[in-house]
């Protein structure tokens, strides 16, 4: 029984080879920064037109993202997305994190398949969402009270 699975399993692996880079499969396997932020300063969630939801929690100081995380309802390439976006957010400034674009994702994982392509905007989106909600939140502090944290 155990062969038969390992075998299931590396057929399964080879497959996800032939269409996904190392670094797709390795986030998607091996997310970073997955999980509920407590005591983030924002909060934004986003479903795609996929049915994919994600979620990103980001710790602000001043203009700098000091961590980020994410959760999915989605696909391993919706998991690899927001593993990658988060990389790319943390540590950055807010202006150059609200630059992280859909193809920056792609970018930074080696591609994705066309049919994949939407999840790496999923991920670019629901951050500049968190992000619009910080900004917006430094205006008028009194909001704060009034947003959903997760």
């Amino acid at each position: 029984m155990t062969d038969n699975l390992d075998e299931f399993e590396e057929l399964m692996l080879g497959e996800q080879r032939r269409n996904y880079s190392a670094k797709t499969i390795d986030h998607a396997m091996n997310p970073r920064n997955l999980g509920v932020m407590e005591n983030a300063d924002v909060y934004a969630t986003i479903t795609g037109p996929c049915g994919d939801t994600m979620e990103i929690w980001l710790k602000i100081d001043g203009s700098t993202i000091l961590s980020s995380s994410f959760m999915t309802d989605g696909c391993g390439t919706s998991i690899a997305s927001g593993s990658m976006v988060t990389e790319l957010a943390t540590g950055k400034d807010i202006r150059e994190a609200m630059a992280i674009s859909q193809q920056d994702v792609l970018d930074a994982l080696d591609g994705l398949p066309e049919e994949s392509r939407h999840c790496a905007l999923l991920a670019s989106n629901t951050l500049k969402a968190a992000l619009r909600e910080y900004i917006d939140i430094k205006k008028e502090p009194w909001k704060k009270a009034y947003r959903r944290q997760s």
